[in-house]
């Protein structure tokens, strides 16, 4: 009896040795590092600087200076699968954008059944406002059925918005700043920023009226 015991006991016992040594040498070989920069990114939000704070983006007359038209239709083509842009073109889950720029915000686009918040910012689109609406819609128009995340990098939103304003807008460039000034304080960016994929919604601009109380009127539009 007291061999069998001590048989069995054995047994349990080099059998936690085993155990205890297969989980340290597991441990071992399965060890990871900390990464370097924990959680995951999530598209249309702005990275922060080193300080903390979120970078400041350039005035939209500045950016739009030195805006690439063709790197914005590039850009635009992400927005295609809810939104033509030719003239006389179909509204789709979002309407149609051709001579978006200058025209009043959620208004006319052959009936297309804007959001009520689209509807309750008012005003037309001018260049700050669709620069704030492409940074963060839902931010911009808070209810807007739109579920574009936003373009976070400001050069490639002045792009888009020089190519959408050359199909049948033309809306004169704003003049940039002199360098070296100072960005007018209540910037329209600043006060909606933060953030492709455009959805559901309108033009790519829901946003706060613009502080500018002379928006230049919408060029002529050819054949509409």
């Amino acid at each position: 009896m007291d061999n069998r015991f001590n048989t069995i006991a054995g047994w349990a016992l080099a059998g936690g040795i085993a155990a205890l040594g297969l989980s340290i040498a597991s441990g071992m070989y399965f060890h990871a590092e900390r990464p370097e920069h924990m959680g995951y990114v999530i598209e249309g939000v702005e990275e922060a600087s080193e300080g903390g704070a979120a970078a400041v983006a350039e005035p939209i007359a500045t950016r739009l200076a030195k805006a690439d038209v063709a790197k914005g239709e590039a850009s635009f083509k992400k927005c295609m699968a809810c939104h033509t842009i030719n003239q006389g073109g179909a509204n789709g889950i979002g309407p149609n954008l051709y001579a978006t720029m200058g025209e009043g915000i959620a208004e006319g686009k052959g009936g297309f059944a804007f959001s009520d918040a689209l509807k309750a910012v008012g005003g037309k689109w001018d260049f700050d406002k669709m620069d704030a609406w492409l940074t963060n819609p839902r931010k911009f128009a808070t209810g807007t059925k739109m579920t574009f995340a936003g373009i976070p990098d400001a050069q490639e939103r002045a792009n888009v918005i020089a190519y959408l304003n050359a199909q049948g807008s033309n809306l004169p460039l704003p003049a940039a700043p002199a360098a070296g000034a100072a960005p007018a304080e209540g910037n329209a960016t600043d006060d909606h920023a933060a953030g492709g994929n455009l959805s559901n919604e309108a033009t790519p601009a829901e946003g706060a009226p613009s502080k500018d109380p002379a928006a230049k009127a919408p060029a002529e539009k050819k054949g509409v």
